[in-house]
């Protein structure tokens, strides 16, 4: 059987993760097995990220349209509640925009989900 080398392979996948690695501190922008770790790692915490920042932003939403009802008289679970019994498609971010921006068309919505509260 030929004997095959490996070098260049390997140089080329060494140079990957350097390259990957640019930017980082000490070792782990230099020597291959440190940037490895370095490059796995923060791969696993920008995926977690990416998770908990649809959740921080649900949160926010749910914050934010808590604060405009609060000038209504009603609270957040209510609202949501009754907004499913009156058959209004809005999701929290339209909402949270909504109050935000464009507060007459939040007071109509409101107004319109009070109705559904005292039946």
């Amino acid at each position: 059987m030929p004997r095959i080398k490996r070098g260049v392979k390997a140089r080329e996948r060494h140079k990957k993760f350097i390259k990957l690695a640019k930017g980082y501190r000490m070792t782990r922008s230099k020597l291959f097995r440190r940037a490895h770790e370095a490059v796995i790692r923060a791969g696993e915490h920008a995926f977690k990220g990416r998770k908990e920042k649809k959740r921080n932003l649900r949160r926010l939403w749910i914050v934010r349209l808590n604060g405009a009802l609060t000038n209504h008289n009603i609270n957040y679970s209510l609202f949501i509640n009754n907004l499913k019994k009156a058959n209004i498609n809005l999701n929290r971010k339209t909402l949270s925009e909504m109050a935000i921006n464009d507060p007459k068309a939040f007071d109509q919505v409101v107004n319109s989900v009070k109705s559904f509260i005292s039946k």
